[in-house]
């Protein structure tokens, strides 16, 4: 069901007060609340609570002003805009002076019946997420700089009421500044775009908070599982200069916290209208550089051969010993998209390196009890005795294409079907009786980790298995896993723990999900085929917002700004894992599939986004992009104030995994894969 939305007619947040009013929120002098925070470098900051003073006859709305004279005088505008409230905020300085504006709008609802929405960062309360993340577990109040969310955006939804409040940044976002310091009172080296945005808890309702510069607190968020103290950044405004600052708020009804993030995607892709990024990279090119990759990175001396593809130093892409079934390495996958390439391109070299890699995990890549050995490194004599299902299923779903690929091409392998159908096999002994298959399994099937939420990875191929081998106990098997994601993921709109290295919220759990129904839907029909299609439409819209439909900035000097990166249709990646990447994988096509579904152009549009988009870094002799070899597409991008290691906003961590990049970018320009395997 669409969200009525409805005008909101207030812009900020409210003094304190026990009174909880249901119904709009309104801009009455008496319930907000505005502050400004002057620093005179070498002093602590001095705040000011200012009061309004309403205009007659003017342009703007309000004065706000202190007891005492200030140097910069704070204007509101306020106007009813259709489905919204636009508020514009002119500070004006007298002096050369450091500033930091922050305003508050307290919602009509009680803190403890809402669940909360950054996207692409903050999910219902990020209760999966450990408390040395940002997460109820540490506050229940939380402001963030606005370049960590796909969409500089807050909002919060009662679930008792079924109804949200919104905040969106509206101005150009064009310039960054450094900082000499992450923590505390900081003064700017020059001037940003970027303010802050979040919610909190004041007296048991929940407002909205937002303002500029940045400031986060209660922590900043600056490597993985690592809190740092807030920060609040203050920029100069010099004597006789203006700055102009506008937010829309608004105000709807919503089913359920599922229905408002489907609205909230489809207001934020609308309002920031992402558009195409201009690439001379031809999908052809693209392919034809990637492939670098596959001859570059091929290690030979080794009872495995493989693409080396994880733990890779940027500054030589230098070949180690560690290789990697799925997930960060995904080498079959790579062997096989090398192989079709080979044949298609009539390249023989890359033909011949797939066969070694084929022969040699036939010959040496299954542990005793039959599943892949789905990580090695023969660097320290050491594979991985813990098996995930995800790695698993991704080795899988990589042969089944392979398989399919060569038995529509004539050829046979029998000995590879017989390895492929005794791990399905398996696979139907690891299912739980809800349908779920546990995140982490030994060889003698114990169970490590339990958690469910890889369990979309699984379904994938089960529903190829179902096809390839003609055997509907992979079908069944996957039908009851469709059953689990509907109870327990999506029906409850919870997407959490399918990536490997995190144990959170985070975007591949919804972009799985959505995959793991699209296949069941396409080998489907009727209401049953309509019910999947419809379970798709729903995890698809977790999936996307995770993902970019604005341009962050970047100060100068920080290489990924000075090259020109936009960050439209890149994804975040989790609530651990606060940078962006390019995995998209068949969710493209997924997207593409919706589109025409559910006749909504909205989806094949941000396609092509995100398409052109990740281009963008595609590097090649003469335009490395911060990474040494041609071919070897960078992964960690820090696109904020964030370190996974090594250089921070504006680089790359110093290790990085190409080999899913790679593959992730060639299933997004090889469509319709699903499609032709179920269907033809």
């Amino acid at each position: 069901m669409r969200m009525m939305l409805r005008t909101i007619m207030g812009c900020t947040m409210v003094l304190t007060s026990t009174v909880i009013c249901m119904g709009a929120v309104k801009y009455i002098p008496e319930t907000v609340k505005v502050e400004l925070s002057l620093k005179v470098p070498g002093n602590d900051a001095v705040s000011y609570q200012l009061r309004p003073n309403e205009l007659k006859d003017s342009y703007f709305s309000y004065e706000w002003c202190s007891d005492e004279k200030l140097p910069i005088t704070v204007f509101h505008k306020v106007e009813e805009q259709g489905e919204h409230t636009q508020l514009t905020v002119q500070l004006t300085a007298a002096q050369d002076v450091y500033f930091h504006y922050s305003q508050q709008l307290r919602t009509a609802y009680r803190h403890d019946d809402c669940l909360f929405y950054m996207p692409g960062f903050w999910y219902r309360r990020n209760l999966r997420s450990p408390k040395e993340a940002p997460s109820f577990h540490t506050s229940d109040s939380w402001l963030v700089r606005e370049d960590r969310l796909s969409a500089p955006l807050t909002g919060i939804f009662s679930e008792k009421e079924k109804r949200f409040v919104v905040v969106n940044r509206l101005d150009k976002f064009t310039t960054d500044a450094l900082a000499t310091h992450k923590e505390g009172e900081i003064i700017l080296a020059g001037k940003t775009s970027l303010g802050f945005t979040g919610f909190e808890n004041r007296n048991g309702v929940s407002a909205l908070s937002f303002g500029f510069p940045y400031r986060e607190a209660p922590k900043s968020y600056i490597r993985k599982l690592t809190l740092a103290p807030e920060v609040t950044a203050f920029q100069l405004l010099k004597k006789g200069e203006s700055i102009l600052l506008t937010w829309s708020i608004l105000e709807g009804n919503a089913d359920d916290f599922s229905d408002f993030v489907r609205s909230m995607w489809e207001y934020c892709y609308d309002t920031y209208a992402p558009c195409i990024v201009k690439t001379p990279h031809s999908i052809a090119d693209v392919k034809e550089t990637l492939s670098g990759f596959f001859v570059n990175s091929l290690v030979t001396d080794r009872p495995l051969i493989y693409n080396s593809g994880i733990h890779l130093k940027t500054k030589d892409c230098v070949s180690n010993g560690q290789a990697e079934v799925g997930f960060v390495g995904r080498v079959l996958l790579n062997a096989f998209n090398a192989w079709e390439y080979g044949w298609q391109c009539n390249r023989e070299d890359l033909k011949a390196n797939s066969v070694k890699i084929f022969d040699s995990y036939l010959e040496n890549g299954f542990t005793k009890a039959g599943f892949f050995k789905e990580f090695v490194n023969f660097d320290k004599g050491y594979y991985e005795p813990i098996h995930s299902i995800r790695r698993q299923s991704e080795g899988i779903y990589a042969m089944l294409h392979f398989l399919a690929y060569e038995k529509a091409s004539g050829r046979r392998h029998p000995k590879w079907e017989q390895c492929v159908k005794k791990m399905l096999d398996m696979f139907l002994q690891l299912q739980s009786p809800d349908g779920s298959f546990p995140r982490k399994f030994r060889d003698d099937f114990t169970i490590v980790d339990q958690s469910g939420g890889s369990t979309p990875s699984a379904t994938l191929p089960l529903v190829m298995g179902y096809k390839y081998f003609k055997d509907k106990r992979y079908l069944i098997s996957a039908k009851r896993t469709a059953d689990y994601l509907e109870k327990e993921l999506i029906s409850k709109a919870d997407y959490f723990s399918s990536t490997l290295d995190a144990n959170c919220e985070d975007k591949e759990a919804s972009l799985y999900s959505a995959t793991a129904t699209y296949y069941l839907s396409l080998i489907t029909k009727g209401e049953e085929h309509k019910h999947y299609a419809d379970l798709t439409r729903k995890a698809a819209y977790f999936a996307l917002s995770w993902y970019y439909v604005w341009d962050v900035p970047f100060a100068p000097g920080q290489m990924l700004g000075d090259i020109g990166l936009k960050t439209r249709g890149w994804g975040n990646v989790s609530v651990e894992n606060n940078h962006i990447d390019v995995f998209v994988f068949e969710f493209a096509s997924v997207l593409r599939w919706l589109s025409e579904e559910y006749d909504e152009p909205r989806f094949a549009n941000f396609v092509e986004v995100i398409s052109t988009s990740m281009r963008q870094l595609l590097p090649y002799e003469g335009y490395l992009c911060g990474v040494a070899k041609s071919g070897f597409y960078p992964e960690v991008v820090q696109h904020t104030n964030w370190d996974y290691g090594k250089n921070g906003k504006g680089y790359y961590n110093d290790i990085f995994a190409p080999g899913w990049t790679v593959a992730s970018l060639w299933e997004l320009f090889t469509p319709g894969r699903a499609e032709r395997f179920l269907l033809d």
